[in-house]
């Protein structure tokens, strides 16, 4: 089945083992004076181990004042290269080939960062930043020119495979060749030679100090997906340019800021959302082209290079998700793999906060060392109580020490409100992460117990070591007039398919939950209404997923009701207390969604006469982030 993905590649002189490419993904790994930490070395590591054909590092920038992030690494000085010598020679140890991206953010960056107002090709303020830039003078213009090509100089001196410039997502050169961005009418501006002028006389300088054998790859913005920006047609013909000016790659990608809820696509866009790009871009080209975004099944990627839409697949959150992908495609354990489910709540929201990135279903994930596991010096009998992902996640870590491990659950089912989640549309992709952690119970040796109501009697007939108690949430049921009537039902109910959806559903929560059920609903044909006591319908949610998700409410005509309270369910109608006043909204089914309670009295009961943990829900409601991470850490401790 899979014999593309495995086939050796060239990207100009250099061989590649395979097709499969870690795109470069910023992690924030390294100090913020732009040194490599332990942590960034290990992370790229455990991708070179698990088998990755080309690792690409992300986002080194050429300058302090080109770093868009707090803790980007740093190509700006020899003195900053020792740490990238050990990088390189620790993943050709690990059997990968290495490339670096070098990068300046231009005006994606900002005074808060650096200390001082960015600069960029003309003075026209980015639509997500706050900051006018500064516009770069001619001359400063080519003492950038010197920066780029000494940086990739360095690069290859301490060993770097290839380097990848990052003309994409809006950063300076995609600036300089964008008429999005780029208002000159200099040598470096005006039209689209003149646009291109800046990353040419990069690559000629950096070909005079490394040569014309060393590869450098182009990352591109096939498509800006802005008013006035670059289309794939540009595309295609910046491609072909590039090309004759000894490009030895294109890396297809697409957006800039503006339109960067797309870049790393969230779970409700489809598969390998920019592979059609690439492949427009190789119709012209000769050389090698990558596809990148959102492909998580190594059937795609095997797919893809078989249609020829691209030459090599370039898949970052997969290789977060679990850097031994490779390694179990090759050795036909699929069932083993870790898919990334695009909810993209530990890598780009965290990096949105300058925060380092993690991983929600890959605890692991940039913690190497510290979650490292390792066989449990006393061996003990482990009680996990909740088989949605929180237990499934602490029983599966604590047999893989050693501990005799069996979980309980009162259901029929394992998997939690976890599954509730992945009903509504487009979050299908949750499920696997179910199907994965019900594999690894087995393959761990984890006992499983269901439709169990696990009290203080039945503990104490079991007479556990230690308790882990996952027993998650239960809905609030709030006390408004008319809830208890026969037509009211929690969001659960409905996502559980435990009601009849009939003519006019309102939902009272506009929280994540509330939303997505309320989207689960329109889509399924019955106009619904959303009333939220807030400003804002899913205030809390990942920023690029609310985007996707507001927009289906809104194609669906969901009616959102915010800064408002319910007075009252009739059996007809809800009323409202809205800012205009008092409304009647037509009502023949009401869903509640206003959120979750704690469920922990086991925990009580049981009082110190047991050793008992509670993580998740069962301790404080809040996202699968950083309950499954907990799971993981508490059941590294026992």
């Amino acid at each position: 089945m899979f014999t593309k993905i495995f086939e050796p590649g060239k990207i100009g002189n250099l061989e590649i083992k395979n097709r499969l490419v870690v795109p470069p993904m910023l992690s924030e790994y390294a100090t913020e004076d732009g040194r490599l930490t332990e942590r960034y070395i290990r992370y790229y590591e455990e991708k070179a181990k698990g088998g990755w054909g080309l690792i690409i590092t992300e986002d080194n920038a050429v300058e302090p004042r080109g770093a868009g992030f707090k803790n980007i690494a740093g190509l700006w000085s020899d003195e900053l290269m020792e740490e990238h010598k050990e990088l390189v020679e620790r993943i050709h140890k690990a059997g990968a080939k290495i490339a670096v991206q070098i990068y300046h953010a231009g005006r994606e960056a900002s005074s808060t960062i650096m200390g001082m107002r960015p600069i960029a090709p003309s003075a026209i303020q980015d639509p997500t930043q706050s900051e006018t830039p500064v516009e770069m003078t001619t001359e400063e213009v080519k003492e950038m020119v010197e920066k780029f090509a000494q940086a990739i100089r360095r690069c290859k001196e301490v060993g770097y495979d290839a380097i990848e410039l990052h003309g994409a997502h809006g950063y300076l050169i995609n600036q300089f060749v964008s008429p999005f961005s780029n208002k000159r009418t200099d040598a470096y501006g005006g039209n689209l030679m003149n646009r291109l002028r800046f990353p040419l006389e990069i690559i000629a300088r950096a070909k005079k100090l490394v040569g014309n054998e060393f590869p450098m790859i182009y990352r591109i913005s096939a498509d800006e997906m802005v008013e006035g920006g670059l289309t794939i047609e540009d595309t295609k013909v910046i491609s072909q340019v590039l090309e004759e000016n000894g490009v030895a790659a294109i890396h297809a990608s697409a957006g800039v800021y503006k339109s960067g809820s797309i870049v790393s696509a969230p779970t409700a866009i489809r598969t390998a959302v920019f592979s059609d790009y690439a492949k427009e871009i190789r119709k012209v080209v000769n050389i090698p082209v990558f596809a990148v975004n959102k492909i998580i099944y190594p059937h795609v990627a095997e797919s893809i290079l078989k249609e020829g839409k691209a030459d090599f697949v370039a898949m970052g959150r997969a290789s977060t998700a679990d850097p031994q992908f490779p390694n179990k495609v090759k050795e036909g354990r699929l069932d083993e793999i870790i898919f990334c489910i695009g909810c993209r709540q530990g890598c780009q929201w965290r990096i949105a906060q300058q925060n380092p990135v993690s991983c929600l279903v890959n605890p692991l994930t940039g913690k190497e060392s510290e979650y490292e596991l390792q066989e449990a010096e006393v061996k003990k009998k482990v009680m996990v109580i909740g088989g949605g992902p929180v237990g499934m996640e602490a029983a599966i870590i604590a047999a893989r020490r050693g501990h005799d491990v069996t979980l309980y659950d009162k259901s029929d089912k394992l998997g939690g409100q976890w599954l509730l989640a992945a009903i509504p549309p487009g979050k299908e992709l949750l499920n696997t992460f179910t199907v994965w952690q019900k594999g690894e119970l087995d393959r761990s040796g984890v006992k499983v117990v269901l439709n169990t109501e696990v009290t203080k009697e039945f503990v104490e007939q079991v007479s556990p070591d230690e308790i882990i108690l996952a027993s998650g949430a239960t809905p609030i049921i709030p006390g408004i007039p008319g809830a208890d009537k026969s037509h009211v039902y929690t969001a659960n109910d409905v996502l559980l398919g435990k009601v009849d959806l009939v003519d006019h559903v309102v939902v009272i929560g506009g929280g994540l939950v509330g939303a997505e059920t309320a989207e689960h609903i329109a889509v399924h044909n019955r106009k619904t209404s959303i009333v939220e006591m807030r400003p804002e319908i899913a205030a809390d949610m990942e920023p690029a997923s609310k985007e996707f998700l507001m927009k289906s409410l809104k194609h669906n005509e969901v009616t959102t009701y915010v800064n408002s309270k319910v007075l009252e369910i009739t059996d007809t109608s809800v009323i409202i207390e809205t800012e205009e006043g008092q409304q009647s909204l037509p009502a023949s089914l009401v869903v509640l969604a206003i959120g979750s309670r704690s469920n922990n009295a086991l925990a009580s009961e049981l009082g110190d006469k047991y050793s008992v943990k509670v993580i998740g829900d069962a301790s404080v409601v809040g996202k699968a982030l950083e309950g499954i991470n907990l799971a993981y850490k508490t059941a590294l401790a026992i």
